[in-house]
């Protein structure tokens, strides 16, 4: 489906780049993103509470932009996100202070974008878009390190859980590969623009279909990864 779908945006690109008959752009764009990964737990009964986990960023990318007939056209953009977090110092057992353990998030992904859009002029040379459409998102890392705190001067490593990776989370794994759909709004003056929206993820992101726990005890899993985002950017090149 995954595969289906990336040939699809390929294949649309290909025949709007080649009709667009007004306006073509390219540029760069940088922006604040919050990527958000929404998980269920591996509990008794059916979970349908998904907890959430905030990574705060920067988005940074390349992005063309063509108007194919009276202010219809696309949106592509090639951009790479990074974003971390951390979690407050917390006692491991609830009978003594120390030890404490604190996390540390890392998330870093490159996405590919293809929205389509309509623009409409609101005075000279400034237009409004509204826009919607796919993201195919490639996660390069998404870890949480832990750190301990024996004493309050003494913190060390402890270890680190590859979301990634099955060796080091186990049923909990989450597939590289996602999907999401976005809806937004954007302001372009001359050459600069500013745009911002909401991307709802459409798969489920863990490798498996159940956490597997045990022969009669196998939740299924459920999960999306969704992001608010919002990006300033110029326009190098028109045609």
């Amino acid at each position: 489906m995954k595969k289906i779908l990336l040939c699809v945006i390929l294949a649309c690109c290909n025949i709007w780049i080649m009709q667009a008959e007004e306006k073509q752009y390219l540029g760069v764009q940088l922006g604040y993103t919050q990527p958000i990964t929404r998980l269920n737990a591996a509990i008794v009964g059916k979970e349908t509470t998904l907890n959430a986990t905030v990574y705060n960023g920067l988005k940074v990318g390349v992005v063309y932009d063509a108007t194919i007939v009276k202010g219809f056209g696309f949106n592509m953009g090639l951009n790479y996100t990074f974003g971390g977090n951390h979690t407050d110092w917390a006692s491991k057992h609830t009978a003594s202070v120390y030890p404490k353990v604190r996390s540390r998030g890392q998330y870093h992904q490159m996405e590919l974008v293809v929205d389509w859009q309509y623009k409409f002029e609101i005075a000279q040379n400034t237009w409004l878009m509204l826009y919607t459409g796919p993201t195919l998102q490639c996660g390069l890392a998404l870890a949480d390190k832990w750190y301990i705190q024996t004493t309050p001067n003494n913190e060390s490593y402890d270890y680190t859980e590859n979301y990634y990776d099955a060796q080091s989370v186990g049923n909990y794994a989450l597939s590289r590969l996602n999907v999401t759909w976005g809806i937004g709004a954007g302001l372009q003056y001359e050459r600069y623009f500013l745009r911002g929206g909401y991307d709802f993820g459409l798969i489920n992101p863990y490798k498996a279909k159940t956490f597997n726990i045990s022969e009669n005890y196998q939740p299924y899993t459920r999960g999306r990864f969704d992001q608010w985002q919002i990006k300033l950017g110029i326009y190098l090149w028109e045609k």
